[in-house]
């Protein structure tokens, strides 16, 4: 060891000076906006449970108290979504709201194994590029020669909503994009872009995005919006005939229809005139499209069979429950099978169906189902949670009270009233948080009011879907804004015609077909309706 060696010091030592800048960047460190909304969640409920007096028992209090976390941290997205729709695991136990085996049953039910077994079908269709060649060959159809811009715009809507039927919405919104945003790319862009091209652009995306928001409501697997709907119905009304697959179809498709072509007509008259063709026709024309569905190439093995399970589960899921005169085959089972048992039963198919491509590769495997949305599962559970832990509490009952004034409306205004409310509030939070949080209100509000509990159900989780304002209503929003093409204004512009046009579809359809598919114009027994604790 050399002399300068034995002089350093074992420990390194620093000046007062770099200490003083090392613990001002360490306050900097701490003191930022995300960590003040960390905070922000449990110093809120704190506050309620010390100065927050409710006309109902001390869990009551407490369920607010905790909501307002949870509300705080989805809002701010402060803590991971996905960590956050965990957090009624610890806290319902630790206030008091319900045991902690009751709180994990709701994260696992028939509703969300329908989800499970639907997302991992949806992989495998994405992997195997199944969307993209159904969306070529759609939009081939409807490209018209000449070009008609109106019947593209029409085509690229209707493959969009067609694939929101039977996956996520924002998974359906991300799959047709880059479709849409293809054949856009065949049009002039920058400073110098005509005018006629740019509202064009506009109307693609908006329809994308509006269209996969349309599509989802008409079946219960197309948004997480209506699982949570059945799950709460299943849920508050055990021995009620559940709403099915079918049954919801046959309310939710006519209903998504109107919308859809209201949407049409909306962004023809905005953004697609009928002289569009001409100063489209020469940028776009059917050898692009053919050129892209060449490239992909014949159907395999893999792709057919895929498709064909497809199909089966949606036969399966359209037949499980047809009418009380034609049972479906759910009653060999009697009543043990749900949706969710077959949506898993044909997703495991997936695991053993070889794909004649390599020897011994099956379909699917579990890597590729690393790509599961957890995130959408978890939240979809914590829906569930919450909903149960309004109504065990007692927030429910004193909830109810603020919306009172909705007792006061007559029968034909409950659904646009009920819409309305719900459709204001989406914009501001989440989908899946806003039907979370008003569909147990809207329930309490029915047993007072003596009406059919689903007549303010359905309107409520319905108008929870109708954000189309902003581009934070919904992630399929942020698809479409994320492209360049559109801006708030341009949203706005669209939005709100629409909104208006779902809300007065809606107040038509509820008395008349959901009367029919729901019974919701017949005389209720609440008491029949049984509220578990």
């Amino acid at each position: 060891m050399n002399g300068d060696e034995s002089k350093t010091p074992l420990l390194p030592l620093h000046d007062p000076i770099h200490r003083s800048q090392s613990f001002n960047s360490g306050i900097k460190s701490v003191l930022t906006l995300n960590n003040f909304f960390i905070l922000l969640g449990p110093l809120l409920c704190t506050v309620i449970c010390l100065f927050v007096k409710l006309d109902g028992p001390v869990t009551s209090r407490n369920m607010l108290a905790v909501l307002t976390w949870v509300f705080t941290w989805w809002m701010t997205e402060a803590v991971p979504m996905p960590v956050t729709s965990m957090s009624p695991l610890f806290l319902f136990p630790l206030f008091g709201i319900a045991a902690a085996d009751d709180v994990a049953h709701s994260y696992m039910d028939d509703v969300i194994a329908l989800v499970l077994g639907s997302f991992i079908l949806a992989l495998a269709v994405e992997h195997y590029n199944i969307h993209r060649r159904l969306a070529l060959n759609i939009t081939l159809l409807f490209c018209g020669d000449p070009l008609n811009p109106r019947l593209l715009l029409l085509g690229l809507c209707a493959t969009t909503a067609f694939v929101s039927m039977w996956m996520h919405n924002v998974a359906a919104a991300m799959m047709m994009m880059p479709v849409a945003t293809g054949i856009l790319q065949r049009l002039p862009s920058g400073p110098a872009q005509p005018g006629v091209v740019r509202s064009f652009c506009k109307a693609v995306v908006l329809g994308v995005i509006y269209s996969a928001a349309i599509g989802g409501m008409s079946t219960l697997t197309g948004t997480g919006v209506n699982l949570i709907l059945v799950g709460m119905w299943k849920s508050y009304f055990p021995e009620a005939k559940p709403i099915s697959f079918s049954t919801w179809f046959f309310f939710g498709f006519p209903l998504a229809l109107l919308i859809f072509f209201a949407l049409w007509g909306i962004l023809c008259l905005l953004y697609c005139p009928r002289e569009a063709g001409r100063g489209l026709s020469a940028y776009l024309d059917k050898a692009h499209l053919k050129r892209e569905l060449d490239l992909l190439g014949p159907m395999a093995f893999a792709e057919k069979t895929i498709l064909a399970v497809f199909a089966m589960l949606i036969v399966l899921w359209m037949t499980r429950s047809i009418t009380d005169d034609i049972p479906g085959w759910g009653a060999i089972f009697n009543g043990r099978a749900g949706d969710g048992t077959v949506s898993v039963m044909m997703a495991t198919l997936l695991f053993i169906i070889p794909n004649k491509k390599q020897k011994g590769e099956k379909l699917m495997d579990w890597n590729k189902c690393k790509k599961l949305p957890w995130n959408i599962i978890l939240l979809l559970g914590a829906g569930f949670a919450i909903a149960d832990g309004v109504r065990s509490s007692g927030l429910a009952d004193v909830l109810s009270e603020a919306l009172d004034f909705l007792e006061a409306a007559p029968y034909l205004a409950i659904a646009p009233a009920v819409c309305l409310v719900s459709a204001t509030i989406t914009e501001f939070t989440s989908n899946n948080a806003t039907t979370t949080l008003l569909v147990p209100l809207l329930i309490q509000i029915a047993n007072t009011m003596r009406v059919h509990p689903l007549l303010l159900m359905i309107p409520g989780a319905i108008g929870a879907q109708f954000a189309f304002l902003l581009p934070t209503g919904t992630p399929s929003n942020v698809v479409g804004f994320s492209t360049g093409h559109i801006d708030i204004p341009d949203m706005i512009k669209t939005g709100l015609p629409l909104k208006i046009a779902g809300t007065a579809v809606l107040s038509i359809l509820m008395p008349t077909l959901g009367a029919f598919v729901f019974g919701t114009d017949k005389q209720v027994n609440i008491a029949k309706f049984a509220y578990p604790k």
